[in-house]
């Protein structure tokens, strides 16, 4: 039994790739002093598409601030399917935190939820 798609239309597509990212993987070492150092080394540049799926600010304990929720769909291979929430994705000079990371279709794909946290701003009190 052929478990491949027969034809394009069979296939789950997952974008143009028309953008670079950056997936780093987050690690924890020791300092001069064996005090333990947040890391970020590089997993893999990997091309990917691109969608903005919402923006939102909230206010919380009198500030303000913003967020933006993306979703990047990079090709699945070893370093793709060992993201974790625990790395980041860095696209065009900006640093997201990953929320969400999941197979497209039979490893045709890796799907990768992003936020963009916005600036923190004190809230002005109402007149």
């Amino acid at each position: 039994m052929n478990l491949r798609p027969r034809n394009n239309r069979d296939r789950v597509t997952a974008g143009v790739r028309d953008r670079v990212i950056r997936l780093e993987r987050y690690g924890v070492t020791k300092d001069e002093f064996n005090q333990p150092t947040t890391t970020w080394s590089l997993l893999a540049d990997r091309w990917a598409s691109k969608e903005d799926v919402s923006d939102g600010e909230k206010v919380r304990a009198s500030q303000v601030g913003s967020s933006l929720t993306t979703r990047f769909r990079v090709d699945y291979d070893e370093q793709t399917a060992s993201l974790t929430t625990a790395d980041r994705l860095l696209h065009e000079g900006k640093t997201y935190d990953i929320s969400g990371v999941k197979e497209i279709g039979t490893r045709e794909g890796i799907e990768i939820t992003a936020s963009l946290p916005g600036p923190v701003l004190a809230a002005e009190p109402a007149p």
